[in-house]
């Protein structure tokens, strides 16, 4: 089990002063910190917003994968939202605006991978966060239309921090089919298992407001759905 973590700025920001609750579940148990609860007062404006899903999507020539598309519970092929990148360019998978804004509005939700490499403050924040933890911190952004679901329930090979940014997301967290997976142990080697867990009682059903932060161990189910309104989450 890896060490829980120590007080320190970036984690700090996360949960608060007193991360006494976050050393508990470590590796343990999923753990929701409010906006309210946390004494940070901290909705992470700086670190990413919906006018930065915009700038990245439309001015920096993003290529596949630093941007998925999900709907339905799965990735789409990376034809239906890339195009060449023009008259001699010689770049076949650049992210196409209009394409991704088409699927958008037909319900499917964007993944912005790899911020951590792409976005200045979210690579000056995980870098920190990084040497915090003594462990690698990768960042995508999940930017889901109202009323939506980009995928199903599953779980992750790797404890995850996640970042409400903007909008409201309805998040369904399930205890572990199977405990602490390795890298290779996906959850779709467990699909039934995964759907029998999740059609049962959550352990946490909540509606995230912009500022509010969710610790998961590896292996726990989740499945999140946007509310009235466009979300955007980070997930570290």
């Amino acid at each position: 089990m890896p060490t829980a973590p120590q007080p320190t700025l970036a984690l700090s920001r996360l949960f608060g002063s007193d991360l006494e609750p976050l050393r508990r579940a470590w590796g343990r148990e999923a753990l929701l910190a409010s906006l309210d609860e946390r004494d940070a007062g901290d909705a992470f404006a700086d670190l990413f917003s919906p006018e930065a899903v915009d700038e990245l999507i439309a001015e920096r020539g993003l290529r596949a994968p630093f941007l998925r598309i999900a709907k339905s519970g799965s990735a789409l092929p990376d034809a239906q939202f890339t195009a060449p990148g023009g008259v001699g360019a010689g770049v076949p998978d650049q992210v196409s605006e209009d394409k991704v804004r088409r699927l958008f509005a037909d319900g499917a939700t964007i993944v912005l991978q790899g911020l951590h490499r792409t976005w200045t403050p979210i690579r000056d924040f995980s870098q920190a966060l990084a040497s915090e933890l003594g462990h690698p911190v990768q960042v995508n952004a999940y930017v889901t239309p109202a009323s939506n679901q980009g995928f199903s329930a599953h779980y992750d090979v790797h404890d995850v921090f996640v970042l409400q940014i903007s909008g409201t997301k309805r998040w369904i967290i399930h205890e572990p089919v199977f405990e602490n997976p390795l890298r290779d142990q996906p959850w779709t080697d467990r699909r039934e298992a995964v759907a029998s867990a999740a059609a049962g009682e959550p352990v946490i059903d909540e509606v995230f407001e912009p500022g509010d932060v969710l610790y998961l161990p590896r292996g726990w189910l989740h499945a999140a759905q946007a509310q009235g309104e466009v979300s955007v989450h980070l997930t570290l």
